[in-house]
C-alpha cells in the first residue's frame, strides 16, 4: 500500500492551506453587496454532484497526477455545490462562523489524532477542556457552582446545543429517578385520558410497567425543535405532538409566559405526572426573544412537586443560549444572565458567534453526578487506575458518544489569538451593524419591522398595501425573499411570527411570514450590510410592486 511520504504531506498540506485561504479571500468580491464569485446560497439542483461522481469507489491507488485531479475536483465539483456559510453576505439562520486560528486548531487536532474519551487516553485533551470551560464560566459571570472545582459542577464540550439538551434531559431523568419520582406499584393515580390542549395520547409509556411515572418536558412555542427531539430520543415522547411535551405560549416579546408554565406544571403534578425538565431559551431561533430565566426559576420553585420531599430540586431547569450565549461576555448584556445561578444546566455554541469552527458547544451543569450517572457504563476495557481513583474527569460519561475529538484546541487557539476583549469587540460590532440595519428598515416606508431587536437579528417584511389581505402580503414577502436568495448576492431566511400574538398589540403580525436577517459572519463589515440592504430594496421594487 503506497503511504504518503512526509515530504508529500508537507507539499500537499501547504497547497491545501493555500486553497482554503484562497477560498476565504474569494468570498468577498469587494463591492459591498456581491459576496464573491459564487452565489451565497447554492444554486445547484438535487443530483448535480451525484451525476458527476463515479458509482463505485476507486479500486487502484491514485497515480502521479491524482492529487492534481483531486484539487481540480474540489474546485469544479465541491465548491460550486456549497452554500457559503463564511460569506460576509450570509445572513440566514444563525452564523456558523470560523476563523483562521480555529482552522489551525482543527488541523492540529486531526494531525494529533487522539481520542479523548478518557483522561487516560490523552490527559491534555481532558485537562485543557476542563480549564477552558472554567475560563469561559468565569468570563461570563456564571456561578462558581458551574466550575470544575466545585463539589458537583463542571463543564464539557458537546458537539451541538441539541446534544446538550439531550444530555440535560437524561441527567434530569436520572435525578428524578434517584429522588424516588417513580410511584410504587398500584399507587399510581388514574391516568388522564386527554392530553394538554385537547391532544389525545395519555397513558402508560411504552416499555414501562404499570405505575411508572409519566415525565413531562416543557419549552416555549418558540424553543428549538431539539427539545422535542431530545424527548423523543429519550423515549419520553413518541413524536413532536406527544402530550408529554408542553409547548408554553409566549407573550408579545416572544418570551415564555411564566403564568402559563406554572399552570401547566400544576396540572401535571395534580394528575400524578412528573414535571421533568423546563428548557428556557435565551435568544430564540425565530426572533431572538429572551425567556426570563429568573422569573421562570422563581415561578417553578413556588409549585409543589417541582422540589423533592427534602426540599432539593427534583425538576431540571436547562437554558439553551446556543447563539446568544456569546453575549454573556459583554457587561452591557448582563441582563441575559439573570437567573442563571438558579438553573441546573446551560449551553451555548462558540461555533455560532465566537469565531470557532463547527462543532463546539459549551455545556455546564451544577449536578454533574446526575449527568455522569445517566450515561456511565464501565466495561473492563475502559477500566484504568486514574478513572478508578475518582480524581479525573472522563468526558465520555458526559455525553452520548464514547469517542471524542480534541475540540478544545480550536477554542484555545481562538482565545489565545483574539483574547476576550477582541471577541467582545467583534460581537459589539455585529450588534452595531444590526442596529444600523434596523434603523434603515424603520426609515423606509416600504418596509416594517416585525419584532424587537434584542441583539444582531433584524426581522422585517414589506409593508402591507391598501386593501391587501394577509395571504397576499405573505405571498409578497415570500416572493421578495425567494428573489433575493435566487439573485445569489446574499442569503436570508424566513420566520413565521408567534401565533400567540393574536389579540395582543402585535395582533396584525400573529402567524405571519417575515424575513430574518442575522448579522454575524466573520468577515462582515458595514459596507456589506449596507450593500445587502440596498439589494433588498432594489429587488423589492422589481418583485413586490
Amino acid at each position: 500500500m503506497p503511504h504518503m511520504s512526509a515530504d508529500q504531506f508537507r507539499a500537499l498540506g501547504a497547497r491545501m492551506l493555500e486553497t482554503i485561504t484562497g477560498y476565504w479571500e474569494g468570498l468577498d468580491a469587494g463591492d459591498g453587496a456581491g459576496g464573491g464569485r459564487l452565489p451565497v446560497m447554492c444554486d445547484k439542483g438535487p443530483g448535480w454532484v451525484l451525476g458527476q461522481l463515479p458509482e463505485r469507489a476507486p479500486e487502484e491507488p491514485g497515480g502521479a497526477g491524482e492529487w492534481d485531479a483531486i484539487f481540480a475536483d474540489v474546485e469544479k465539483l465541491i465548491v460550486p455545490a456549497l452554500t457559503h456559510w463564511q460569506s460576509p453576505n450570509f445572513y440566514s439562520f444563525f452564523p456558523c462562523n470560523g476563523s483562521y486560528p480555529a482552522i489551525l486548531g482543527e488541523l492540529l487536532s486531526a494531525g494529533l489524532g487522539v481520542n479523548g474519551m478518557l483522561w487516560a487516553t490523552s490527559p491534555a485533551a481532558t485537562e485543557l477542556e476542563t480549564r477552558l470551560l472554567d475560563w469561559m464560566a468565569k468570563a461570563m459571570g456564571l456561578s462558581d457552582e458551574f466550575l470544575s472545582t466545585s463539589a458537583n459542577g463542571g463543564g464539557c464540550i458537546q458537539a451541538t446545543a441539541s446534544e446538550s439538551t439531550l444530555a440535560a434531559l437524561l441527567a434530569a431523568r436520572q435525578r428524578a429517578r434517584a429522588k424516588g419520582a417513580e410511584e410504587e406499584e398500584g399507587n399510581s393515580p388514574r391516568r388522564a385520558t386527554e392530553g394538554h390542549g385537547g391532544r389525545q395520547g395519555w397513558g402508560e409509556e411504552k416499555g414501562r410497567g404499570r405505575g411508572a411515572p409519566e415525565y413531562v418536558v416543557y419549552a416555549s412555542t418558540q424553543a428549538h425543535s431539539s427539545v422535542a427531539k431530545a424527548a423523543m430520543i429519550a423515549g419520553i415522547a413518541e413524536g413532536p405532538e406527544d402530550p408529554h411535551i408542553w409547548l408554553v405560549p409566549v407573550d408579545a416579546s416572544g418570551a415564555m409566559r411564566e403564568d402559563e408554565l406554572v399552570r401547566m406544571v400544576r396540572e401535571d403534578v395534580t394528575a400524578g405526572r412528573v414535571p421533568l425538565m423546563v428548557c428556557a431559551t435565551v435568544g430564540t431561533t425565530g426572533i431572538t426573544a429572551i425567556d426570563r430565566v429568573d422569573r421562570i426559576a422563581a415561578a417553578l420553585e413556588s409549585v409543589p412537586g417541582w422540589r423533592g420531599a427534602d426540599g432539593s430540586a427534583r425538576g431540571w431547569l436547562h437554558v439553551d443560549a446556543a447563539h446568544a450565549g456569546a453575549l454573556w461576555l459583554c457587561e452591557e448584556f448582563a441582563h441575559l444572565r439573570a437567573g442563571l445561578e438558579r438553573v441546573d444546566s446551560i449551553c451555548f455554541n462558540p461555533h455560532k458567534w465566537m469565531l470557532t469552527t463547527f462543532d463546539c458547544d459549551l455545556f455546564w451543569t451544577r449536578d454533574r453526578r446526575s449527568l455522569v450517572t445517566s450515561m456511565s457504563i464501565n466495561p473492563a476495557y475502559l477500566k484504568n487506575e486514574a478513572s478508578e481513583s475518582g480524581a479525573v474527569f472522563d468526558y465520555r460519561d458526559w455525553h452520548v458518544p464514547l469517542g471524542r475529538r480534541f475540540r478544545a484546541l480550536k477554542l484555545w487557539f481562538v482565545l489565545r489569538h483574539y483574547g476576550l476583549e477582541g471577541i467582545r469587540a467583534y460581537l459589539r460590532e455585529h450588534v452595531r451593524l444590526a442596529a444600523l440595519l434596523e434603523r434603515w428598515v424603520a426609515e423606509d416606508g416600504a418596509f416594517e419591522l416585525c419584532a424587537a431587536r434584542t441583539m444582531n437579528l433584524v426581522v422585517f417584511r414589506p409593508r402591507g398595501k391598501a386593501g391587501e389581505d394577509e395571504a397576499a402580503q405573505d405571498a409578497r414577502t415570500k416572493d421578495l425573499m425567494d428573489a433575493v436568495n435566487r439573485g445569489g448576492r446574499l442569503f436570508v431566511s424566513p420566520v413565521v411570527l408567534p401565533r400567540e400574538w393574536k389579540g395582543t398589540e402585535r395582533d396584525q403580525l400573529a402567524g405571519r411570514l417575515a424575513i430574518r436577517m442575522c448579522v454575524g459572519a466573520t468577515l462582515v463589515e458595514e459596507r456589506h450590510v449596507h450593500g445587502a440592504w440596498e439589494e433588498i430594496r432594489r429587488v423589492a421594487r422589481e418583485v413586490t410592486n
